[in-house]
């Protein structure tokens, strides 16, 4: 099997879809995706907690569940390390690194919706922090560094660009933006990095194929909490149909057994 980094050097995008609990990963390596990453969104679903600020050992647990579920490499949503200093991120890095991942990534998000992003110089060093402690490894770690204006309403593809590059300076391997949904900002994005670039798909209004953002640049592409949203809003529809009309005509829209049980492999 190749390694994580190895997969961010083909010619083409590669999709690494961000499984939530062990079903669905293990429905994923299944299906034949060849790496995964977490979600904190959907971590924090499968737990009954909205998304925000989980506790650090809750998400280490939930990586480490998700490490043993298949064999595929898995890259972890950290969110800004759980911490705001440098050496927080650094920290953060050594803590993920135990739990067996193959890649994780830092956001410059302050989790303070009133002064959403971290100020630059501030922004670079965690990174640069973070990215020293990936390189400090007995093993290989891929580190993604994002910027997260575009989903804190920040949309200045400038400021994006200057962050992304001074992440990639100060180490990063992998450079993310979410929240582009344009394919000419995305491939400004990616004519503007040497690194490779990670994209979101799968929100409302955005059109945009594998084949598409591989013919801009695009290396990577992960759905977020895509999939469990999905899955989650057809269980929120069928139940609410039985509870408000009395009917199961969404509970008959179910997979089989057959087809769930394809997906899953013969208990020993």
């Amino acid at each position: 099997m190749s390694s994580f980094r190895d997969l961010h050097d083909g010619p083409d995008a590669f999709v690494i879809p961000n499984p939530w609990d062990r079903g669905s990963a293990v429905m994923l390596h299944q299906m034949g995706f060849k790496a995964l990453a977490t979600t904190s969104a959907g971590m924090a679903f499968a737990h009954g907690r909205r998304e925000g600020k989980p506790p650090r050992d809750l998400v280490l647990e939930h990586c480490r569940e998700m490490v043993r579920a298949t064999p595929l490499p898995v890259s972890a949503d950290l969110e800004n390390g759980f911490g705001h200093t440098p050496e927080t991120a650094a920290a953060t890095i050594f803590a993920a690194a135990r739990t067996g991942l193959a890649g994780c990534s830092l956001e410059d998000h302050t989790g303070d919706r009133d002064n959403p992003i971290y100020e630059f110089s501030l922004a670079v060093e965690r990174i640069a922090a973070a990215a020293e402690a990936a390189r400090a490894l007995p093993g290989d770690l891929v580190f993604t560094a994002r910027c997260e204006n575009f989903l804190w309403a920040r949309p200045d593809l400038d400021d994006t660009i200057k962050r992304l590059q001074a992440y990639e300076a100060a180490g990063a391997d992998v450079l993310y933006a979410p929240g582009l949904r344009d394919l000419g900002d995305i491939r400004t994005v990616c004519d503007s990095l040497s690194k490779p670039v990670n994209v979101i798909m799968g929100a409302p209004g955005v059109g945009l194929s594998v084949a598409d953002l591989s013919a801009v640049g695009v290396r990577r592409i992960s759905v977020g909490s895509g999939f469990v949203r999905r899955a989650y809003g057809a269980f929120i529809d069928a139940a609410r149909e039985v509870l408000e009309t009395g009917q199961f005509e969404q509970t008959g829209k179910a997979k089989s057994f057959a087809a769930i049980e394809a997906l899953l492999p013969e208990q020993p």
